[in-house]
């Protein structure tokens, strides 16, 4: 029975030790969100820049034609 307890207490802490090491290896990824967050920010703000002018022309115009030219401010 002692050699079953201790061998199960080998497996665990074996399986420990790897999902310790795993959850090290995935603090790797935080840059590359933080990269690709900031890429998305630099689009729209681009796009946003370049064509924004049409983007509030084309809002306005599909508020108008739900609610009437009367309902806008």
């Amino acid at each position: 029975m002692t050699d079953r307890l201790l061998v199960a207490h080998t497996r665990a802490t074996a399986a420990l030790h790897r999902a310790a090491e795993r959850s090290r290896d995935e603090r790797g990824d935080v840059p590359g969100w933080v990269l690709i967050t900031l890429m998305t920010a630099a689009l729209v703000t681009g796009i946003w820049a370049i064509a924004g002018e049409q983007l509030k022309g084309m809002f306005e115009e599909a508020i108008n034609g739900v609610t009437g030219p009367d309902d806008v401010r």
